[in-house]
């Protein structure tokens, strides 16, 4: 009973366009998330390095690694997102 009321109501959504907003919406936040997260690590990183100047080479290369790993998965959201308008 509770799956047929779903299945008509993602078919109603369907026919309204509903879901390519939902798909465009969840793109949008994987980016924001991923450009707050980039962001976050930057000013972190910049700190870090102001108060042990010695040690920039390890922390630029760790704030490196941290935000491809961040960018990978940013990238892995928003190709879900295009993809479940296609799908």
């Amino acid at each position: 009973m509770l799956g047929m009321i779903l299945a008509q109501a993602a078919e109603a959504a369907m026919n309204l366009g509903i879901d390519k907003l939902g798909a465009c919406l969840g793109a949008a936040l994987v980016a924001i998330g991923a450009g707050l997260g980039i962001g976050k690590i930057g000013a972190a990183a910049m700190e870090a390095i102001a108060r042990q100047p010695e040690s920039s080479g390890d922390i630029r290369s760790n704030m490196i690694v941290i935000a491809a790993l961040i960018e990978g998965v940013a990238f892995f959201g928003v190709i879900v997102c295009i993809l479940s308008l296609f799908i």
